[in-house]
């Protein structure tokens, strides 16, 4: 009896522990971010349009602008691809350690998860509005996000600089002006400025994030005093009234990047990368875009 107890007893315990085992196992997360893949596919870096130079990953833009008196880069992508980011400032001829500006649009980890490798690799200054300074200071991810639950946190930036209202960026002969373009994030930031090519000067820019995207459960309808909403028009004025020449987006897809790049490649003259009315047009299709989310949630 002694002996069947003992055998009882451990087969007891070998069922108990594969129990748990198979438990563990069916606990494990799913994989953390299905589009990071894609996200990190490698992109040759290449010239925008003058000073302005694309050095990010295929799926999401990072973009490098030299001023003379040293580097600017607007974005750091995802944490891992801050090693193909850098490497691409290489290749274009250029010294990460001359990077002295590091700029994001918003702080979600496809877009700012690279800041802080970059920062350490340059010892470039990162400079954001309140709202999204406080995010990279922090780390993590902001409550107050339409996104909170579904985003990888991101790695917390050691020295982070608040921009002020109205501030405007100078480096050498450069000047990037801030803009406030929320709605995605309440600290969205759009970037302008101009690059100059044979004695031809044209206004870039590089526009946040202004799609309607958010976690589960979230409304935008049922924010406090529609103040989502007031953010959009605010980011879809902008849009419709800045000088825009040459037109990028965080997501190079959304703004046709890679149309307009293979069209450059075949020879199509004028070049295909510029376009007066791509900002315009732009605000159309989000526009549009927030609407059917806005008619979804109100048919409710």
């Amino acid at each position: 009896m002694k002996r069947l107890s003992k055998t009882l007893s451990a087969g007891l315990a070998l069922l108990s522990l594969t129990l748990c085992v198979r438990s563990l196992q069916s606990q494990q997360p799913a994989p953390a971010c299905s589009q990071c893949a894609t996200w990190s596919v490698p992109q040759a870096p290449f010239k925008v349009y003058g000073n302005t130079y694309y050095v990010g990953t295929h799926g999401l833009s990072s973009i490098l602008i030299d001023s003379g008196a040293g580097l600017i880069l607007i974005d750091g992508t995802l944490d891992q691809s801050a090693p193909q980011i850098a490497a691409n400032i290489r290749t274009l001829g250029f010294r990460i350690q001359d990077l002295k500006l590091i700029l994001n649009s918003h702080a979600h980890y496809d877009h700012a998860g690279g800041i802080a490798e970059l920062q350490r690799l340059s010892g470039a200054t990162v400079v954001a509005s309140k709202w999204s300074a406080a995010v990279l200071t922090k780390g993590g991810v902001a409550p107050e996000d339409p996104q909170y639950g579904q985003l990888l946190p991101i790695a917390p930036v050691a020295h982070v600089r608040t921009l002020h209202d109205g501030e405007v960026l100078h480096l050498g002969n450069l000047t990037l002006t801030p803009h406030s373009t929320p709605g995605h994030t309440p600290g969205g930031t759009s970037w302008t400025w101009q690059s100059c090519e044979a004695n031809r000067c044209l206004n870039m820019v590089y526009m946040d994030s202004i799609s309607a995207v958010s976690a589960d459960g979230f409304k935008y309808t049922q924010r406090p005093g529609l103040s989502q909403m007031q953010d959009f028009e605010q980011s879809f004025t902008f849009l419709e009234t800045t000088p825009c020449d040459i037109l990028i987006t965080p997501h190079p897809e959304a703004s046709g990047l890679w149309d307009r790049l293979d069209k450059r490649n075949q020879g199509i003259t004028p070049d295909p990368m510029i376009n007066p009315t791509a900002c315009k047009k732009f605000a159309v299709t989000t526009r549009a875009a927030l609407q059917k989310r806005i008619d979804t949630e109100t048919a409710h």
